[in-house]
């Protein structure tokens, strides 16, 4: 499992002391101070839900603002804290969690100008990734770099079957046009690609159908085909992961890298021959 950060604290002893607790989980008072994070985010969640409604906005409307003030105010203070005590600031900045504590802050000060944007808030929620190294569930959090690495290696495999569906569905949706004759629902080619696309996904919202019977023998197409396509990128992704499981199985005794393909009779990062 690779380290969360590469953080380093400042030299001064009081912001060595607020590192370890805003940064680590090992001590009473660091841990404390997360699970009172998550639940101000949990709060603030709940506090935005609950604005969008509009008989408790009405009722509660000066609580709700108050409650969002201080919590966001908590919220910029650890933000600046979490800039203040380490030495590389960049490195805290720019990293992904870096990144979600900014954009977390940002939608409370844009509200000052535009006021819908304070829902963008809700975003606050993605600090709750915090909750695996908080309750010592890093090990988890493998699983998840493993199903990301199995996205970007198909990717490719995916874009060509995202291709092919969308002139499938173009295709499909001229069709329905010219066979439906514009009735409504298939007023342009447009329309029909929307129903196509609607269709062959298995949503079915049903708000479109076709009457003539050619436009239903095309929907029934449609609907088994959707079946079979659904089952195309789960069968990529699902094929990459299991190789990238057992390339994990796979680990230089030099350097501990874990990123080895199957047919590598070498390191690709120490060169050491491999077993």
């Amino acid at each position: 499992m690779e380290r969360e950060h590469n953080l380093v604290p400042e030299d001064n002893l009081w912001k060595r002391f607020l590192y370890r607790i805003i940064y680590r989980s090992d001590t009473r008072l660091g841990k404390l101070f997360d699970i009172i994070l998550l639940s101000l985010i949990l709060a603030s969640t709940a506090i935005i839900m609950m604005e969008s409604v509009p008989k408790l906005d009405k009722r509660f409307h000066y609580t709700f603002l108050i409650l969002e003030w201080v919590i966001s105010i908590f919220f910029t203070l650890e933000y600046s804290m979490r800039i203040a005590v380490v030495k590389n600031k960049r490195s805290y900045i720019f990293s992904f969690f870096g990144v979600i504590d900014f954009l977390a802050l940002v939608p409370f000060f844009l509200s000052f100008f535009f006021p819908i944007t304070k829902y963008f808030l809700i975003f606050r929620m993605l600090r709750m990734l915090r909750i695996f190294r908080i309750f010592n569930l890093l090990d988890f959090m493998n699983d998840g770099y493993l199903i990301v690495r199995a996205l970007k290696n198909s990717s490719r495999k995916i874009y060509i079957f995202l291709l092919f569906l969308i002139i499938f569905s173009v295709i499909v949706g001229s069709l329905m046009f010219m066979v439906e004759g514009g009735r409504e629902g298939f007023e342009t080619i447009p329309q029909s690609i929307y129903w196509a696309v609607v269709t062959v996904t298995t949503v079915g919202y049903g708000d479109v159908s076709p009457i003539t019977p050619l436009g239903k023998f095309f929907a029934v197409v449609l609907m088994l085909a959707g079946y079979s396509i659904i089952a195309v990128p789960t069968g990529i992704v699902t094929a990459e992961m299991r190789n990238k499981r057992q390339n994990l199985e796979l680990i230089c005794e030099r350097c501990g890298n874990e990123d080895i393909d199957d047919d590598a009779r070498y390191c690709k990062k120490c060169g050491k021959k491999l077993a």
